[in-house]
């Protein structure tokens, strides 16, 4: 999952309980859909990404680059995580969020797109009550 600044999702996916959240990082920032901003064009691409130590290869790091986006990603064996925990609660709070939809704690669905769609409909739930506050 990504989120903006405040918790609210803006990209999401599912997979299987044996893949690292690695292989995962890609998929989910191409996912972004362009945001419309206040003033001048649409933003495709987050200004930073900000990620624990389970995401430190050299080739996130390139393919971020290229990309645009600067990150700030842990560092395994050199940094600790503390550094990253005024960040990372907002991730956690949305995983909160989620696991209040009574569908999502555990998956029952056979098919991995149905399981997908129940977590879109949660998460466009949260954005609506986020919204409307």
């Amino acid at each position: 999952m990504i989120t903006e600044r405040t918790g609210l999702p803006i990209s999401i996916g599912i997979s299987g309980a044996n893949l690292h959240d690695s292989q995962a990082l890609e998929p989910l920032v191409r996912g972004i859909p362009p945001i419309r901003s206040r003033r001048g064009p649409r933003r495709r691409r987050p200004a930073k990404l900000h990620a624990d130590k389970g995401y430190d290869y050299d080739h996130l790091r390139r393919w971020l680059r290229l990309r645009g986006i600067t990150h700030r990603i842990a560092r395994k064996g050199i940094e600790s995580s503390k550094r990253l925990g005024r960040h990372r609660w907002t991730i956690e709070r949305t995983m909160a969020w989620l696991a209040g939809c009574r569908r999502l704690h555990r998956r029952y669905e056979r098919k991995a797109d149905h399981f997908l769609a129940f977590t879109s409909i949660a998460c466009t739930l949260i954005c609506y009550r986020r919204l409307t506050k």
